[in-house]
């Protein structure tokens, strides 16, 4: 198998996570991040969507990291930011920390909501 290192010319990628936090550019982050084209911002979980909000213009899609397992997300939650103009993709946070890096990679307009595992 031939392994390729992925080059992030714009945007900021998740280096790693584990129970409870995110690695985000070599720096440890407690609880759910929100990352865009502008990088990293807070986010305090679904009750907190104007950050991804503010990403209307410069994203696409939004992948949504619901934790440890694929979930649901709540209609209000689905339905805000699809009136937005967003695709929305919920996944558990794993799968979408890995498809965000592999579409920022390839540059697209992407972002990323994610709880931790």
């Amino acid at each position: 198998m031939q392994m390729n290192e992925m080059k992030f010319f714009e945007g900021v990628p998740v280096d790693g996570y584990g129970p409870g936090f995110f690695r985000v550019a070599g720096q440890v982050v407690q609880g759910p991040i929100c990352l865009g084209p502008t990088g990293l911002c807070a986010w305090q979980g679904y009750d907190n969507l104007d950050p991804l909000i503010a990403f209307s213009d410069a994203v696409d899609v939004v992948f949504v990291g619901t934790g440890a397992e694929i979930a649901f997300l709540p209609d209000p939650v689905r339905q805000c930011l699809e009136n937005a103009g967003f695709g929305v993709e919920p996944m558990s946070s794993p799968a979408a920390c890995r498809t965000y890096n592999v579409l920022l990679a390839e540059g697209r307009r992407v972002a990323l909501a994610a709880l931790p595992v």
